[in-house]
């Protein structure tokens, strides 16, 4: 399929509301054709100075128009896509465009495997020491905690290509196994380094059976 393209340095999931704030004329002009022709876009990530995958969008609302053009405006992402061909400009219009492939994902998964990423995410909150809000395991997929976990930017995008439920949840439960290491790793050497200087009850050495 054809789509109007408007390429970021950013990751957005399928679900996700996508804000965005509107100062180039080529891409007034395409939220003014969405307003008008109810069409759709796709932001195709720009990664290693290649746009190859992407999550179309559909805007939802214009939430402030400013004295120059500028927008804020408020969208909501759909499906992830395939880029098959970018052309800078859409045929007479000011912004780019592009064939696009819409990829099939799923979101099958065990309950019980979903239970078990919750739990480390909760675990990982509580070395933080972030408010841990509860997650509803009928509702939640992995996308919806994908910006909730400390991914890295690289992180966030190898995600997003990957089709299957399983194999993105197995993806963030490794992330959160690795970092909770690292973190606890971090956090014992901190408690160490507070108790230096602290007076401490040593147990003296019996030097009976050193030989010398």
């Amino acid at each position: 399929m054809k789509l109007p393209l408007f390429p970021l340095k950013s990751v957005f999931f399928p679900g996700e509301t996508v804000p965005l704030h509107i100062f180039e004329p080529r891409y007034k002009q395409l939220i003014q054709d969405c307003r008008e022709e109810a069409i759709t876009f796709g932001i195709p990530v720009f990664h290693n100075n290649r746009l190859e995958y992407g999550t179309e969008v559909q805007l939802v609302e214009v939430v402030n128009t400013y004295e120059g053009g500028e927008m804020d405006v408020v969208c909501v992402a759909r499906q992830v896509f395939k880029v098959v061909l970018f052309e800078p400009q859409m045929g007479e219009k000011l912004y780019p465009g592009g064939l696009v492939e819409l990829l099939e994902y799923d979101y099958i998964c065990p309950a019980s495997y979903k239970a078990e990423v919750v739990k480390k995410i909760r675990e990982l909150y509580a070395i933080m020491e972030i408010p841990n809000t509860p997650i509803d395991l009928a509702k939640y997929n992995s996308f919806v905690l994908a910006h909730k976990i400390g991914l890295s930017y690289e992180q966030e995008y190898q995600l997003l290509k990957i089709s299957k439920e399983q194999e993105r949840l197995e993806f963030i439960y490794n992330h959160l196994v690795t970092t909770i290491n690292v973190l606890s790793q971090v956090e014992r050497t901190r408690k160490i380094i507070e108790l230096n200087g602290h007076f401490k009850n040593f147990d003296p050495l019996d030097f009976k059976n050193i030989e010398s």
